[in-house]
């Protein structure tokens, strides 16, 4: 989902956010001829993302500016390392400094965690999926830094797949339908091609589900010994994907239940940005 043109109008967004009409001070204070050479380096051990959202502020801004990288996304850096260099009008660079900043660092934290919970799961068959917990306007961006960090991502929209939640489930049995009577007339509605999962919070719930034929069925807030029983019961017949509840010292523990996916809203909506810095020299001509 993300291309270049998603990037530049996401990056666009933030830029007429931050100077709509211009950047009044370095308008005033630096030289209309200073040339600026910056430095963008690490002053703590992470993953990088967003490599091409930094790029693509600083050259939007002024498309001479030149932005060379050290690592590509996905790489581990460790504090004191240098990312990237960036070279170009000392006006522009300083204009693009706050929002390149902004997203490397938010996309790096993101990428940073979630290869943190992949660590976490090594050796089992558990994948680490993220959710749509994402940043309003960002969500491709954070998604490609969960793959940065070596997770998968789940379904990119409501539009993308079919997953029934409590909510729905609540209107769907509502006056005491039969739950598997009604999961089965939703599948028979659905394209060949399309996913379909079922969020289930009881045991009981899974043979029901189970029946309808679904792809994926999610175990919600489940204990680990219900995780495990939910495993057995389901005995290869769908994906099981365990949700809620999974913090970095808990995730191994369910990743040895035996579930196929861990889904993970912390990954985009609690990572903490990394202290990523942006030293810049400015020559005078």
């Amino acid at each position: 989902m993300l291309t270049t043109p998603l990037i530049d109008s996401i990056v666009a967004t933030a830029l007429a956010e931050d100077a709509p009409w211009g950047d009044i001070t370095s308008e005033a204070v630096i030289p209309a001829t200073a040339r600026a050479s910056a430095v963008l380096s690490a002053r703590e051990d992470g993953i990088l993302a967003g490599s091409a959202v930094f790029a693509s502020a600083m050259r939007q801004v002024d498309p001479a500016t030149t932005v060379s990288f050290t690592l590509s996304d996905g790489d581990r850096f460790l504090a004191g390392d240098t990312l990237a260099t960036v070279d170009g009008d000392a006006r522009a660079v300083l204009t693009a400094e706050r929002v390149a900043l902004n997203l490397v660092q938010r996309l790096s934290g993101v990428a940073t965690l979630t290869a943190q919970y992949v660590a976490a799961v090594a050796g089992t068959r558990a994948r680490i999926v993220d959710t749509r917990k994402t940043t309003p306007g960002l969500r491709a961006l954070e998604r490609q830094a969960v793959r940065a960090g070596g997770g998968h991502n789940h379904r990119y929209s409501l539009s993308d797949a079919v997953l029934v939640k409590d909510n729905h489930l609540a209107v769907l049995t509502a006056g005491g339908r039969d739950l598997g009577e009604a999961l089965r007339e939703v599948r028979a509605r659905l394209g060949h091609t399309t996913h379909f999962e079922v969020e289930v919070d009881r045991i009981d719930q899974i043979e029901p589900v189970l029946s309808a034929g679904v792809d994926t069925i999610m175990l919600d807030n489940f204990s680990l010994d219900q995780l495990r029983e939910g495993v057995a019961l389901v005995n290869g017949c769908a994906l099981v994907e365990a949700s809620g509840g999974v913090a970095l010292e808990t995730v191994a523990a369910i990743a040895a239940t035996g579930v196929d996916l861990i889904s993970v809203g912390a990954l985009t909506h609690s990572a903490r940005a990394l202290d990523l810095g942006l030293d810049i020299r400015v020559d005078t001509p």
